[in-house]
């Protein structure tokens, strides 16, 4: 059995038809879900990798966007997302997956396919190629798709300290005027992130920029005082 067919047998072996229906309504989701819950999901499905190790870069990478593309089941496609993040595979963590991560931003185009992606994936390789991925940040930043720009805002979401503030800002700078829902989050939960190294640069930030009300709050959500 393949590594593909062994997780859509251990996702189907999970399935819940009752709590599907909920699952596919708070996701508001077009495809259809399992009613696999995550944490049974995912302890599963690290058994299936396990036993199905992959020996290439090519053939993990074909493997993921085999479990995305045919997906008929959201579960499958935080399968793929899971098999991009299974520790065999860190050392295939290079500029070669970047198309592959874009593929998945674009056509999964929602918060919970693409989080995942922005701050654990593309975020992974700003830390470890900073000089390519940098420009292609920006570039997102500056695009018509919502969800990269979204990603490039994410991306420095675990740098703490090392996070580069000038790239922060000018990531959220092209969403400032943007009305959408997930764009104001984004913009606030990128700064709290930071603000829980410098919070008085935040506040800075915050009070010279002409945030929406959404992204100010969350932005200043965890900050005693407004860090003053």
């Amino acid at each position: 059995m393949s590594l593909v067919d062994a997780v859509r047998a251990a996702l189907g072996d999970l399935a819940d038809p009752e709590k599907a229906p909920v699952m596919r309504a708070y996701m508001k989701s077009e495809m259809p879900f399992l009613g696999v819950q995550s944490g049974p999901r995912r302890l599963a499905l690290k058994k299936v990798f396990a036993a199905h190790r992959l020996d290439s870069a090519p053939v993990w990478r074909r493997a993921v966007l085999e479990l995305w593309r045919e997906a008929k089941y959201r579960e499958e496609r935080y399968a793929a997302i899971d098999l991009t993040g299974f520790r065999f595979y860190r050392p295939w963590q290079t500029l070669y997956t970047l198309p592959m991560y874009e593929e998945m931003i674009v056509t999964g185009a929602w918060w919970d396919l693409v989080d995942e992606l922005a701050v654990h994936r593309v975020g992974t390789l700003l830390r470890q190629f900073p000089e390519t991925m940098r420009p292609t940040m920006l570039d997102w930043a500056h695009g018509p798709d919502l969800w990269k720009r979204r990603t490039a805002i994410l991306s420095q979401n675990t740098f703490k300290e090392h996070t580069d503030s000038a790239l922060l800002y000018a990531c959220i700078e092209p969403s400032l005027s943007d009305t959408d829902f997930f764009a104001r989050k984004a913009i606030g939960w990128a700064l709290r992130e930071y603000a829980k190294t410098d919070p008085r640069e935040v506040v800075r930030y915050v009070e010279h920029q002409g945030l929406s009300g959404l992204s100010r709050r969350e932005a200043l959500k965890n900050v005693p005082g407004d860090g003053r």
